[in-house]
C-alpha cells in the first residue's frame, strides 16, 4: 500500500473498529436482517403461490412477476453479502443460501460469486480484468474498447441491454465459464463430475421451478402457455433492469478507466483506485435504500466488501469525514444526478470519446 494511503487505511479501520465496540456489534447479518431476509421469502413463495392459483392471464402474471421481483430482492439483500460471506458467519451456510435464493432467477451462485468478488471487486474499471464491463460489440462500457457506430444510440438503448443482462449472465455467461471459455477456468470452481451435476442440476431445477410447474398447473386452468413465457420473460427483463439501475452508474459517473498495466502494477494505490471508479448515492424517499440491499452505498461496500450491508450508513459517514482529511476525492450522488452523469458517460462513449486524446481529463465527467 503507498505510502499516502497508510494514515487513511489506518484511521478507516481504528474508527469502523470503533464503531462497532460501542455497539457491542459485529461484521454480520443481525436479527432484524434475518427478519428481512425471512420477510422476502415469504413474499416470494406467496407470489409463487398467487400465479399458481389463478385461473386467468393477468392474474396469474402479476403473481409470477411479485415471485420473480421478491426473488431480485433476496438476491440483492441475501445473495450479495453472501457471495462475500458476511450474511452468515459460517461458509458452507452462506454458499447454501446462495443456492437457493438464486433460483428464481437462474444464476449461478458459484460462477457470479468468483465474477463479482475475484475479479470486479478486484480489478474495478480495469479493461481485460473487471469481467462487468467486457467487450461485447453492442454496448461500449470503457474509452479503451472499440467504438462501432451503431454505440452513438446506446444512451437511448441502453435499457434494453440493462433488461437482458440477468438472462445473459444466467444462459450466456455461466455457460461459458462452465465450459472453460472465460478467465474463470483458471480458478477451478465447480470441478469435475459432482460441479458438472451441481450446476447443470440447479438450472433444471430453475427451468422446473419457473416453466415447467407454471406450465402445467397453468394448463390445467386454461392459461395458455403463452402467457407463462411471456410471464417468465418480461418478469425477468424487469427484475434484471431494476438490478442494473442499482449498480452500473456507481461505475460510470465521474469514473476512472483504465487499461490494463503492462508491468502488472496499476498507478494508484487501493484506495485511490476505489474512489476513482466508484461512488455512493441516494434514492429520494432515503428509506427504500433498506430495501436494496444498500448497493447505492457503492462505494463503501468496495471499501467494506466484508461488512454486511446494513453497517453501510455509518460506514459512509466515516468514509466522507476521513475522505475529506485525507484528499480523498469521495463523492455521494443524489440519483437525479447519478442518472445525469450516467447519460453523459453513455454519450461519451457512444461518441468515441477518448480520455488518452481529450484535454481536461475526463470529458464524461464534465457536467
Amino acid at each position: 500500500m503507498p505510502d499516502g494511503e497508510q494514515a487513511f487505511h489506518r484511521a478507516l479501520n481504528q474508527q469502523a473498529l470503533a464503531y462497532l465496540q460501542a455497539r457491542g456489534d459485529h461484521r454480520y447479518a443481525d436479527g432484524v436482517s434475518l427478519l428481512k431476509a425471512v420477510a422476502l421469502t415469504m413474499l416470494c413463495v406467496a407470489g409463487y403461490a398467487i400465479c399458481l392459483t389463478q385461473y386467468n392471464g393477468w392474474g396469474f402474471f402479476g403473481g409470477y412477476l411479485l415471485f420473480v421481483l421478491a426473488g431480485m430482492l433476496l438476491n440483492v439483500n441475501v445473495n450479495h453479502d453472501a457471495s462475500h460471506n458476511v450474511f452468515l458467519r459460517s461458509t458452507r451456510a452462506n454458499r447454501i443460501i446462495s443456492r437457493l435464493v438464486t433460483l428464481p432467477l437462474g444464476v449461478d451462485p458459484d460462477y457470479w460469486r468468483i465474477r463479482h468478488v475475484g475479479f470486479h471487486h478486484r480489478y474495478a474499471n480495469v479493461e481485460h480484468y473487471d469481467l462487468d464491463t467486457q467487450e461485447n460489440g453492442i454496448f461500449r462500457q470503457s474509452p479503451y474498447q472499440k467504438h462501432r457506430p451503431h454505440m452513438r444510440y446506446q444512451h437511448l438503448y441502453w435499457p434494453l441491454i440493462a433488461a437482458l443482462s440477468l438472462p445473459y449472465i444466467a444462459w450466456i455467461f455461466d455457460w461459458s465459464d462452465r465450459l472453460g471459455k472465460t478467465p474463470l477456468k483458471l480458478t477451478g470452481a465447480l470441478p469435475g463430475k459432482r460441479g458438472w451435476a451441481i450446476f447443470t442440476g440447479f438450472k433444471l431445477l430453475h427451468l422446473l421451478l419457473v416453466l415447467v410447474i407454471p406450465l402445467f398447473i397453468a394448463h390445467a386452468h386454461h392459461i395458455s402457455a403463452g402467457v407463462v413465457i411471456a410471464s417468465y420473460l418480461i418478469s425477468q427483463m424487469i427484475a434484471s433492469t431494476f438490478v442494473v439501475f442499482l449498480l452500473l452508474g456507481t461505475h460510470w459517473a465521474q469514473a476512472e478507466f483504465y487499461d490494463a498495466p503492462s508491468q502488472g502494477k496499476m498507478p494508484q494505490g487501493w484506495y485511490k483506485h476505489n474512489f476513482a471508479t466508484a461512488c455512493d448515492w441516494h434514492p429520494t424517499p432515503l428509506w427504500l435504500e433498506k430495501w436494496f440491499g444498500m448497493l447505492n452505498l457503492h462505494l463503501t461496500h468496495h471499501l467494506f466488501p466484508g461488512w454486511h450491508h446494513r453497517h453501510y450508513p455509518a460506514l459512509a459517514k466515516i468514509i466522507a469525514g476521513l475522505a475529506a482529511e485525507h484528499g480523498m476525492p469521495y463523492r455521494c450522488l443524489s440519483y437525479r444526478e447519478l442518472m445525469r452523469e450516467q447519460q453523459t458517460f453513455l454519450r461519451a462513449m457512444g461518441n468515441g470519446d477518448d480520455p488518452r486524446t481529450a484535454e481536461g481529463g475526463n470529458p464524461w465527467s464534465q457536467p
